[in-house]
C-alpha cells in the first residue's frame, strides 16, 4: 500500500518584499513518509523547522506570508502543492486536521468554545445545531474537560491553558480525519491528562486507522507512542528511522545531544530567609453565565478556582506549585499579584515593614510591581505584536524610570537577552518572527530585567525543547544564587520541578492537598492524588 503522506525534497524560503536579497531559507530537502494508522514524530529544538514543516502540509503559511516552496507533498495520491483553494478547503479540518501549539491564539476570543467546536461538524458532517452541540459536549468530555455541558458555553479566556488545549484537540478530532498533525499537543497539559490525551489519540487512531504526525520536544512522549521518528536541525532532517533504533543507538551527534538533555538532578542548596509572602484563607471564584430556558433567564455556575488556600513563601527559595490543569495554580499566582479579584489576606514582608497587598488600590500597587513579577504561560498572547523586542523588554524600565536614556536601556536589554541565550541582533524583531520557545525566553527576559524580589513563573519551560529547558533551569538557578531571588514555579512538569523546588505544594480542585519540603514529598508522597501524578510523570507502577 502506498504511504498516506509522502514528502519529497521539501524546501521552503520566506521572501522579503523590501529586500529581494534578504530571503530566509527555512527548510532544505525534507523527506518523510507516513503510513495509514502509524505515528511519526518530528523532533528538534525550537526554530529547527518542525512547525513550518507541519504548516506547509496544509499550505497555511501562504495565508500570511510570501513563501517559495519546492519539492512534493503527496497526500493520498494527490500533490497538495498543486491544489487550488477550494480543493484545499475540502481537505483542511476534514481529511487533515491540526492541533496548533498555542491554543489561545488559535481560538477566536469572541465566540464560545461550543460554537467553534460545532463549526467543522456543521460544515463537513452536515449535522444540525442540536446534533452538533451534543457531539461537541461528548468530544469535550472525551478529551478530559470537566463539566462539558457547562464549559461548552464558556469563552476561551475563561478556561485554563490546559483546558484550551483540550478544546483544540476536540476540534481536531471532531471529523475523524485520516491524518492528524499534532503540534505540541500536550504542551499545556499536566502529566495525568497527557496520558489520557495520548491514550485517546491512540484509541481513535486504531479505531479509524488514522495517521498521526507528532511534532514535539518531549522525548519521553516520542519514545512511548511513535513508531518512527525524524530528528530536525536547522531545517534539515539529520537522522531518521524506527523509534527504538534511534533511542537505543543514535548515530548523529545532535541526536545524542537531545537525548542527554532530559531534565534531571536536584535543586541547588540555598540560604532560606524569613517569609517573603504569606497567603491566608485566599478565595477566588468565577461565575459562568449560560443561556437558560426563558428569554431573560441566564443560568449561573460558580467555579471555586482557589478555595481557602494558605501558604508561606520563604525568601531565596523556590516554591513549586503542581496540579492538573484547572486545579487553580495559575489563578493562585494571579491573585497573589492582584491580577484577579480575591478575598483573604496577602502579606508582602519587606525589611521596612509588612505590606498588606490585599488592601492596596491599583495606584498604590503599581510601584511594587517592579519587585513582584510574573512570566505568563502563553508567551504569544502576553507579548504585544506591535512592539519590538527592545520595546517589550525595555517597557518596564521606562515605567519604573530605570536607566538614564534610551542608549543605556538598550544596553540593559541586550545584556538580559544574552542571559536568556538570545543574541543582541534580535532586538529589533517582532514576536511573530520567533518560534514558541524563543518567545518564552523573551517573556522571561522582560521579567528578569527589573531584578524582582519575587518572580512567579507560570509554566515557563512548557514551550521549550529539552535542551533549552536545561539551559533555562541552570539560568534560573544562577540568577537565584546571584541575586537572592525568590521563585514561585507553577508547572505540570514534575521532572523540571524536581530540579528546582525547595518546597512543594500540590493543588487539586482549588485546594492544597499536600505541601512541605520538596525532597520529602518526592521521596514519600502521602496523598493518593500526589502518588497518581508521580506515577504518570515518572512511569512508575
Amino acid at each position: 500500500m502506498a504511504p498516506l503522506l509522502k514528502i519529497t525534497d521539501l524546501s521552503l524560503t520566506f521572501l522579503n518584499d523590501q529586500d529581494p536579497e534578504g530571503e530566509n531559507p527555512v527548510l532544505t530537502d525534507v523527506c518523510l513518509e507516513l503510513d495509514h494508522g502509524t505515528t511519526h514524530a518530528l523532533v528538534g529544538e525550537s526554530g529547527s523547522g518542525k512547525s513550518v514543516t507541519a504548516l506547509s502540509i496544509l499550505r497555511l503559511l501562504e495565508e500570511g506570508s510570501r513563501v517559495r516552496t519546492g519539492g512534493r507533498i503527496v497526500f493520498d495520491g494527490r500533490d497538495i502543492l498543486s491544489l487550488n483553494k477550494k480543493e484545499l478547503r475540502r481537505i483542511r479540518g476534514d481529511r487533515i486536521a491540526m492541533i496548533f501549539q498555542e491554543p489561545m491564539t488559535s481560538l477566536n476570543p469572541v465566540y464560545t468554545i461550543g460554537s467553534q467546536l460545532q463549526e467543522s461538524l456543521l460544515l463537513h458532517r452536515g449535522m444540525d445545531k442540536n446534533e452538533a452541540r451534543a457531539k461537541s459536549i461528548q468530544l469535550l468530555g472525551r478529551t478530559g474537560v470537566s463539566r462539558p455541558e457547562n464549559r461548552i458555553d464558556a469563552y476561551p479566556h475563561q478556561l485554563s491553558g490546559g483546558q484550551r488545549q483540550r478544546v483544540m484537540i476536540a476540534m481536531a478530532l471532531a471529523c475523524r480525519p485520516d491524518l492528524l498533525i499534532a503540534d505540541e499537543p500536550t504542551t499545556a497539559l499536566d502529566v495525568s491528562i497527557q496520558e489520557q490525551i495520548l491514550a485517546l489519540i491512540k484509541d481513535i487512531q486504531q479505531e479509524y486507522n488514522m495517521a498521526v504526525l507528532l511534532i514535539t520536544h518531549d522525548l519521553t512522549m516520542v519514545r512511548k507512542i511513535a513508531d518512527t521518528v525524524s530528528i530536525m536541525q536547522q531545517g534539515r532532517i539529520v537522522e531518521q528511522g524506527r523509534t527504538t533504533t534511534i533511542f537505543q543507538a543514535p548515530r548523529h551527534p545532535y541526536t545524542k545531544h537531545l537525548l542527554d538533555s532530559v531534565p534531571s538532578g536536584t535543586p541547588l542548596p540555598c540560604q532560606a530567609g524569613p517569609d517573603l509572602i504569606s497567603l491566608s484563607h485566599l478565595h477566588c471564584e468565577f461565575v459562568l453565565k449560560s443561556a437558560g430556558n426563558g428569554l431573560f433567564r441566564r443560568k449561573k455556575t460558580v467555579i471555586k478556582a482557589v478555595d481557602d488556600v494558605s501558604l508561606h513563601v520563604r525568601q531565596g527559595t523556590t516554591l513549586g506549585i503542581v496540579g492538573e490543569s484547572g486545579s487553580g495554580k495559575t489563578t493562585l499566582g494571579q491573585c497573589l499579584l492582584k491580577l484577579n479579584n480575591s478575598s483573604g489576606t496577602i502579606t508582602y514582608h519587606r525589611p521596612d515593614g509588612d505590606i498588606l497587598l490585599s488592601g492596596l488600590s491599583p495606584g498604590r500597587m503599581r510601584p511594587l510591581r517592579r519587585e513582584l513579577q510574573i512570566v505568563f504561560q502563553d508567551p504569544y498572547s502576553s507579548l504585544s505584536p506591535r512592539l519590538s523586542v527592545e520595546q517589550i523588554i525595555g517597557e518596564g524600565l521606562k515605567v519604573h524610570k530605570i536607566g538614564k536614556n534610551r542608549a543605556e536601556r538598550r544596553r540593559m536589554v541586550e545584556q538580559t537577552l544574552a542571559e536568556v541565550e538570545l543574541t543582541p541582533d534580535l532586538i529589533n524583531r517582532f514576536p511573530h518572527e520567533f518560534s514558541g520557545g524563543q518567545r518564552q525566553r523573551i517573556a522571561i527576559a522582560r521579567a528578569l530585567i527589573l531584578k524582582p524580589k519575587l518572580l512567579i513563573l507560570d509554566e515557563p519551560t512548557s514551550a521549550l525543547d529539552m535542551t533549552i529547558q536545561a539551559q533555562i533551569i541552570v539560568l534560573l538557578q544562577q540568577l537565584q544564587q546571584r541575586h537572592g531571588l525568590t521563585y514561585i514555579f507553577i508547572t505540570h512538569d514534575l521532572r523540571v520541578i524536581r530540579c528546582l523546588a525547595h518546597d512543594l505544594v500540590i493543588m487539586q480542585h482549588g485546594r492544597i492537598v499536600e505541601s512541605g519540603p520538596a525532597a520529602d514529598i518526592f521521596a514519600a508522597p502521602r496523598h493518593e492524588y500526589t502518588r497518581r501524578l508521580f506515577r504518570a510523570a515518572f512511569h512508575v507502577d
